[in-house]
């Protein structure tokens, strides 16, 4: 067997914290997100030595709690903003056919149409010229359709009858958003990065008025060490104002808006389309996830625990009355089987309306060495790196290469549409198991799910199928020796997605779950049982989180649970 790309296990973290603190990099880029991992794979191509350092776990923070799509934003149409919108519809065509096309995927949707004339041709007219400006990039794309209201309500039967007067089906692209971050980051190793997570920036080096690099401590071992940079890319997203804080006071600002989703069984809604709806101030996306349906978001502004936001019930009590404005059968509170809130970092401007901040990114040179980069959206992470990156060896001691990520597959996209896209039958009978697991085991995974499989055979027990979210076993194993996870809830939450597809939250299973991790791991008996114990005391502050009237309140109970890696958020 041929050893896996761009591995990310506790071994490789050891040789990589070593191999950071030996010499200068040319690059260091702080923050595990999309846009971290984005920048170390930006550098890394083009031939610098670079190193990354997250204080949890990659895709800990808001790249795990998105709607999960990567979108143009059909709604930034409407506020003119047509470059944003372009910009986002080139990525999303690139990710689909080539960079990613295993965990990027076309998703329909319908605008339901009520009551009003002029709504077809207005929205008609914006969907028209989101497909023009997506046509170069967007081959996998069908062109968006007008549906009578018959069609409309066979396509989604689900939705309220009265004043419907029909639709507009058009198509974007759903994404996995965790597991695409921790590709992204998988395929920076793969390109010499060196990458340690569950390492901490405790402050900047410094040499008279510049950055020179930073000392960092491992959360796992508790010792500290230097890493010093020719360049440090501060990618922390709503922690960017604590690290220029380290430097100094000047440079980028940003302000954090709380996304609520909440995520309710496949069956509550009927339907065979994702469903997009006005909202008084925005608007609410009814999206298919496999078996159940996310519904979000919301867009409030939050200023308390940045690593935990909590959803408060009137978080979700709202984006229950959105939905039931426009759905047949209402839902309820009983049918909510998951919750996730997640922080936008947005470039701060004045006033509290974090619907009208820009979506915008924005690169910043605070003070010599350092670079900051801000803002953004999910979708235009690879765009948001490269700018950060020319950013930071503008005047490097020698000539650098321009971004060339926009060629690079990510781990798993490799023979995706000629070998792997269709194998789940083959595979199905080879191994023994559902088509339907295959299947979905091959869009986590795309031609990496040969090494998974592997895994699924070598032991009794790691072919076994988990209670609740359809994951096999070996994904558990697989996610410790290749994809980074160092803890369970690393696993629970990000590298599977059981944390909010199942109505315990993964609390039947997490011990099973950390017994299979334990070895790879050498977690002794009480670590098992720790660490069950925390993703336990996360399943109950967040339960209790969302019964909370407000916010403050919510924050209240949300901290009451200790961080998996011993962290607290000030």
């Amino acid at each position: 067997m041929s050893p896996e790309p761009g591995s990310l296990n506790p071994q490789q973290r050891r040789r990589d914290l070593e191999r950071m603190s030996e010499g200068e990099l040319d690059v260091l880029v702080i923050g595990g997100g999309v846009t971290g991992v984005g920048c170390a794979l930006d550098a890394a191509t083009r031939g610098l030595s670079v190193g990354l350092v997250e204080q949890r776990d990659l895709a800990s923070g808001t790249s795990s709690r998105s709607s999960k799509l990567m979108h143009g934003g059909l709604r930034y149409l409407e506020q003119m903003d047509f470059a944003l919108v372009h910009e986002a519809l080139q990525e999303r065509g690139l990710h689909t056919t080539s960079i990613a096309p295993h965990l990027v995927r076309p998703i329909s949707f319908l605008i339901p149409l009520r009551g009003r004339i002029w709504q077809r041709a207005y929205y008609g007219a914006g969907v028209l010229l989101y497909d023009l400006m997506a046509f170069a990039r967007g081959k996998k794309f069908p062109r968006h359709r007008h549906l009578s209201r018959k069609k409309a309500l066979e396509l989604v039967p689900g939705l309220q009858r009265s004043s419907l007067i029909g639709g507009i089906l058009y198509y974007d692209a759903q994404i996995d958003d965790a597991r695409h971050t921790v590709a992204v980051g998988r395929t920076a190793a793969h390109h010499g990065a060196a990458i340690a997570t569950s390492t901490r920036v405790e402050s900047l080096l410094k040499d008279g008025d510049r950055v020179v690099g930073a000392v960092v401590r491992d959360i796992e071992s508790d010792e500290t060490s230097e890493i010093r940079a020719k360049r440090i890319i501060n990618a922390t997203g709503v922690w960017i104002d604590d690290i220029q804080d380290m430097a100094g006071p000047a440079g980028l600002r940003v302000h954090a808006a709380k996304g609520v989703h909440i995520v309710v069984p496949r069956d509550r809604i009927e339907g065979n389309s994702g469903v997009v709806l006005r909202t008084p101030s925005s608007v609410l996306f009814i999206i298919p996830w496999g078996d159940y349906w996310l519904l979000g978001t919301t867009d409030t502004t939050w200023d308390l625990d940045r690593a935990h936001p909590a959803a408060s019930s009137k978080d979700i009590d709202y984006l229950l009355e959105q939905a039931n404005a426009a759905l047949q059968t209402p839902l309820t509170r009983t049918d909510v089987v998951g919750v996730y809130a997640g922080l936008r970092p947005l470039i701060a401007g004045e006033g509290d309306d974090t619907t009208q901040f820009s979506r915008e990114h924005a690169v910043a040179q605070p003070t010599d060495g350092l670079i900051s980069i801000a803002g953004g959206k999910y979708t235009t992470y690879r765009v948001m790196a490269a700018d950060a990156v020319d950013a930071a060896v503008a005047d490097l001691d020698r000539p650098v290469a321009g971004s060339n990520t926009d060629e690079v597959p990510l781990i798993g996209a490799n023979a995706w549409s000629e070998t792997w896209e269709h194998a789940a039958p083959r595979l199905a009978r080879e191994h023994d198991l559902p088509e339907r697991l295959v299947e979905r085991l091959l869009w986590r995974h795309g031609s990496r799910v040969p090494a998974v499989l592997d895994i699924a055979d070598d032991e009794p027990g790691h072919d076994e199928i988990l209670p609740g979210g359809g994951y096999l076993a070996a994904e558990a194993i697989y996610a410790v020796r290749h994809e980074g996870a160092l803890h369970l809830e690393d696993v629970l939450a990000r590298r599977m997605r059981i944390s909010i597809e199942t109505v315990d939250r993964g609390t039947e299973i997490a011990e099973r779950v950390a017994a299979l991790i334990a070895p790879e791991l050498g977690w002794s008996a009480d670590d098992i049982v720790d660490e069950v114990q925390a993703w336990n005391d996360r399943v109950n502050a967040e339960l209790l989180a969302n019964e909370a009237v407000d916010d403050r309140t919510a924050d209240t109970e949300r901290r009451k649970a200790i961080d998996g890696r011993g962290l607290v958020e000030a």
